[in-house]
């Protein structure tokens, strides 16, 4: 999480909004991302799609069974279906998202296959959003 934190630093107020994600499989790193949405005005442009997106193009396979996904906020619910989708096997994510999480927070779109793991450096990851939200108005 410290990692993605890091990716972090120095974003833009006017950039999109500060969530950054990491896959890895079997302690390799094979792909980050941070979101594109404003930058390549895209509604698919989350930090965990792209990710995804990624990993499954460096191993030349859409099927990351076995990986584990960590992201600084909770994902959507149309990241969780790709999560889903992509047979992930565990979702490690730093602050919760009340009004449109999807792994506990306001939804629970999961199957029992997929291990969630909320809260870690919750208030450090909250913090970037509050700084970056804070700028903003």
């Amino acid at each position: 999480m410290r990692i993605l934190l890091a990716s972090l630093q120095g974003s833009s107020p006017a950039a999109d909004v500060p969530v950054a994600a990491m896959v890895v499989l079997d302690d390799q790193i094979l792909a980050t991302a941070t979101n594109e949405r404003e930058q390549r005005n895209s509604i698919l442009a989350h930090a965990e799609i792209l990710a995804l997106e990624r990993s499954a193009a460096l191993r030349g396979d859409w099927n990351l069974s076995g990986a584990t996904l960590y992201v600084t906020l909770e994902p959507c619910a149309m990241c969780a279906g790709a999560i889903l989708q992509s047979h992930i096997a565990r979702v490690v994510f730093g602050a919760y998202d009340i009004k449109s999480g999807a792994l506990g927070s306001r939804y629970l779109i999961n199957t029992a296959n997929l291990e969630i793991v909320g809260g870690v450096l919750e208030q450090e990851c909250s913090q970037v959003l509050t700084e970056f939200f804070g700028s903003r108005r």
